[in-house]
């Protein structure tokens, strides 16, 4: 994708690099190759004015210059300094770099403990992650940290085990190392004198952007599969869509060899829809949990771009990375932002039709490589009819309000773990909370806990989830609100 840079090609910096071509850039910043491989990180001044005044970095490590009627500031790095957004990341190549990236994002969070790290630029020169500030939603540290060391699998680091079955060319104590030194803590994980995993021989695959193909392990015996989990898969207030994972999904992948000789392959794609609140995003994360394997989410924040043709090339690349780590999830989320009827009034720019292409020929293509696909979206009606059709999503599921039934489930669940008196009966609170989302039930009892607390008591009592549940009317009732409140 071509970027229209700010600076022509040439321009002379005031360190004295001069500039190539715009590699990355958002509304406040670019970065920009230089004549001997290096690059320059060219930012508006209100946006250095920020981070000198968080203290990221010293006033002056910035050089001041004008060109036309815009103000900029720059810094230049050496082809061995790694300058880079978070959000286009590559995986590190050995050890030295990503313990340099740890070690960059706990001195940042050292001086900045509260802004969003996630948009993120990577100065290796200044060991600083230095935040876009932009409008994305926050993602956790340990889930940004797990990004950048696989390539953009959002994992967690603090799923140790998971992350080292990614990072298969990186010892366990090294990658131990490199956690710790980003300030996480690695609890009870895998033995760090265990023997590492036998793996089958590296499978080739084609790099994307320069990066390192990813190691692709076989049967090796830290492998997590659905069928050695100790545990069946739950999914507390949804019975139906825990039969449904547990059948068309957990059953094939745990008795693979029996259903592909019956021409059965991996299962199919599934899309998720209905009102918001109702668990849709709580079900993936589920069975996300559950399967063990890397995943992936394409969303608004992850993919969309304002340029030509980046949004297609970001989907494509997503799906390059699902494959390339298979097994593997990978996430759709709002998926009418991208797959909206190419024939309506909001899809019929080019660009949607390229977008929707994208999708049309990488799908079936994902399945083929393994790669679980589940989307979700609130407006199943906005999707494109050629998306919609079996042999790309064979199941559409609906994930409607729950029924009493489905609430008792999941407030059993929620008040199993937390200290309650003889009071508490969820049965009632269940029948009235019946037809609403399953996030307002989450909501009930964090409020009803909250309420208890906040009186002095060190146990859950049945009026204090009667005085939450009559504090919060549903928002789904038209005009219903609270007096005072949190939106």
């Amino acid at each position: 994708m071509s970027i229209e840079s700010w600076l022509p090609i040439g321009f002379e910096l005031p360190d004295g690099a001069r500039c190539g071509r715009a590699l990355h850039g958002e509304a406040n910043w670019q970065i920009v190759e230089t004549r001997g491989s290096g690059c320059a990180l060219v930012a508006k001044t209100d946006l250095v004015a920020k981070w000198v005044g968080a203290g990221l970095i010293e006033d002056g490590a910035f050089r001041e210059f004008a060109f036309g009627a815009e103000n900029y500031r720059e810094v230049s790095c050496g082809a061995s300094q790694l300058l880079a957004p978070l959000a286009d990341c590559r995986s590190p190549e050995n050890k030295n770099e990503a313990l340099a990236f740890a070690m960059a994002m706990k001195a940042t969070r050292d001086i900045d403990p509260d802004s969003p790290l996630q948009d993120a630029l990577y100065v290796e020169k200044f060991s600083r992650l230095l935040p876009s500030y932009g409008i994305t939603s926050r993602t956790d540290d340990d889930i940004v940290l797990g990004y950048w060391l696989t390539g953009g699998a959002r994992v967690s680091v603090k799923s140790f085990r998971r992350l080292r079955q990614m990072l298969t060319w990186m010892e366990a104590k090294q990658l131990r190392d490199v956690v710790q030194s980003a300030g996480f803590e690695v609890s009870e994980v895998m033995p760090l004198d265990e023997p590492r995993p036998a793996a089958s021989s590296p499978v080739p695959a084609e790099k994307v952007d320069g990066e390192r193909p990813a190691e692709r392990e076989a049967e090796a015996p830290t492998q997590r599969t659905p069928g050695s989990s100790p545990k069946p898969f739950e999914l507390p207030g949804r019975p139906e869509l825990e039969e449904f994972f547990n059948e068309h999904v957990i059953d094939i992948i745990r008795n693979k060899e029996r259903y592909k000789a019956l021409g059965v392959g991996f299962p199919s794609a599934v899309v998720l829809h209905g009102p918001p609140g109702c668990g849709k995003t709580f079900a993936v994360d589920q069975l996300v949990e559950y399967l063990g394997w890397p995943s992936f989410q394409i969303d608004a924040s992850s993919v969309a771009s304002p340029y030509i043709h980046e949004t297609s090339k970001k989907v494509a690349d997503m799906f390059d990375k699902a494959m390339q780590n298979a097994p593997s999830v990978l996430v759709i989320d709002e998926m009418e932002a991208f797959l909206a009827d190419r024939e309506s009034g909001g899809g019929g720019s080019h660009h949607r039709v390229e977008e929707v292409a994208e999708f049309l020929r990488r799908i079936p293509e994902a399945a083929k490589n393994e790669v679980l696909i589940v989307a979700m979206t609130n407006r199943i009606e906005m999707i494109d009819s050629a998306i919609m059709r079996r042999g790309r999503f064979d199941h559409v599921i609906k994930v409607d309000y729950a029924n009493a039934d489905e609430v008792l489930a999941l407030l059993d669940k929620l008040l199993a773990t937390l200290p309650k008196d003889k009071t508490v009966d969820a049965g009632p609170l269940a029948k009235k909370l019946a037809g609403r989302p399953l996030s307002d039930v989450a909501f009930i009892v964090r409020e009803g806990a909250r309420l208890a607390a906040r009186a002095g008591e060190d146990k859950l009592g049945q009026e204090f989830l009667l005085a939450a549940l009559e504090d919060t009317p549903s928002r789904t009732e038209e005009g219903s609100s609270r007096r005072i409140g949190f939106v």
